[in-house]
């Protein structure tokens, strides 16, 4: 995952790259190349000329933080009452088998918060929030796993036999017999 919190910056880290661009800006006022000021700051030489075109236009208070990208659209309390709905499973939702899946969450997503979800945008909001994909392992319910142990450890070394022939063998490629 790219960002720690499972997408956009920390606060730190938004405050941390305002001041590189303010920075920067500072430094347009005195007339440095673009890349010199990217190799002092160690940042790309084409974000400095995008901070600089931007500065141009609107001057120091265009290299400002806007802030986060988006908010949330599920809040933290609406994120455990979804949890609690997944934890229910579901057939309490109306789903046959025992599986979640990412459009099965979706629909749980608008019943309940009256919100409409990409798939994608699921998944990224279940990341973001410490899940992750699991597969189900397909065993049969009347599976004895006592049973199969007890196969493979009696059962199937007598079946497979040997792989390696009983005789020495020789490290040459022609047969012993030829001339």
């Amino acid at each position: 995952m790219r960002y720690p919190q499972g997408g956009g910056l920390t606060s730190e880290r938004q405050q941390f790259r305002e001041e590189l661009r303010l920075q920067a800006a500072e430094r347009f006022t005195r007339g440095e190349a673009s890349s010199v000021i990217a190799k002092d700051l160690r940042v790309s030489v084409r974000s400095v000329q995008r901070w600089r075109q931007a500065w141009d236009e609107g001057g120091p208070r265009a290299l400002r933080s806007q802030g986060p990208v988006s908010l949330p659209r599920l809040s933290e309390k609406q994120f455990t009452q979804l949890e609690a709905e997944l934890a229910k499973g579901p057939a309490a939702h109306g789903w046959e088998d025992q599986r979640w899946t990412l459009s099965r969450v979706k629909t749980v997503i608008g019943r309940r918060f009256h919100l409409t979800y990409t798939i994608q945008g699921v998944r990224k909001l279940l990341v973001r929030n410490g899940w992750s994909c699991q597969v189900p392992a397909r065993r049969a319910m009347e599976r004895n796993d006592d049973a199969v142990a007890g196969w493979v450890k009696e059962v199937w070394p007598c079946a497979e036999g040997s792989r390696w022939p009983v005789a020495p063998g020789s490290s040459s490629r022609t047969k012993r017999a030829s001339p």
